[in-house]
This record gives structure tokens, C-alpha cells and sequence, in this order.
């Protein structure tokens, strides 16, 4: 049973930093791509960034790129989210996602909150 759990949230000033950890178990790592996502209240769920299993490329919403920087450790079967200059506009809670494209598996972890407050 696919398990991923999210860590590293809290509160944050302005211009902060925090960085995000992604564990997961029970999956076969080299099959799914992880990707971040944030929510907050009233609004979708969007995707942050991703980070591709097979050729490691990363994909970046346009409202981080360049502050955030996300990355796996194969061997740990784990991903993280460095995030930089942060903005109130960057709270919500943050979910990492696991896909695995030969089936569309996606499992979610519970998620964490940031906030981004002075």
C-alpha cells in the first residue's frame, strides 16, 4: 500500500524560507513521477511543480518558478520542495503527489500547511 507523507510546513514572514519533505512506502519509486500541489480555502488545487521519474525534468508553475526549487532522492524514495522568498500568496496546504502513468495511479499524502504571514 502506497503511503506519502508530507512534513516541514508552519508559519513563515515574507521574504522566508521553508522546505518541504515528501516520504513515501510501498511503491516502486522509479515508476511514478512526484509532483507538488497547494490548495487553500475556496480555491482548486494547483500544481506547483513536478519532477519527471524517467529523465529527471522539472516543471514549475509560473508563480514560483525561480523561488522554488523541487527535487527527489531516488535512493531515499523521498522529494522535497525548497521554497524561497516566500509570499503571503503562497499559503495553503501543500500535497505531494505520487503518479504512475502506467496504470494513473495517484496517491496523495494528507498534506501540510504553510503560511506566509508577518
Amino acid at each position: 500500500q502506497v503511503q506519502i507523507a508530507e512534513s516541514g510546513g508552519g508559519l513563515v514572514q515574507p521574504g522566508g524560507s521553508l522546505r518541504l519533505t515528501c516520504s513515501t512506502s510501498g511503491l516502486i519509486w522509479d515508476y511514478y513521477h512526484v509532483a507538488w500541489f497547494r490548495q487553500v480555502p475556496g480555491k482548486e488545487r494547483e500544481a506547483v511543480g513536478c519532477v519527471n521519474k524517467s529523465d529527471g525534468s522539472i516543471f514549475y508553475s509560473d508563480s514560483v518558478k525561480g523561488r522554488f526549487t523541487i527535487s527527489r532522492d531516488n535512493d531515499g524514495k523521498t522529494a522535497y520542495l525548497q521554497m524561497d522568498d516566500l509570499k503571503p500568496e503562497d499559503t495553503g496546504v501543500y500535497y505531494c503527489n505520487a503518479y504512475r502513468p502506467g496504470d494513473a495511479t495517484n496517491s496523495w499524502g494528507p498534506g501540510t500547511q504553510v503560511t506566509v504571514s508577518s
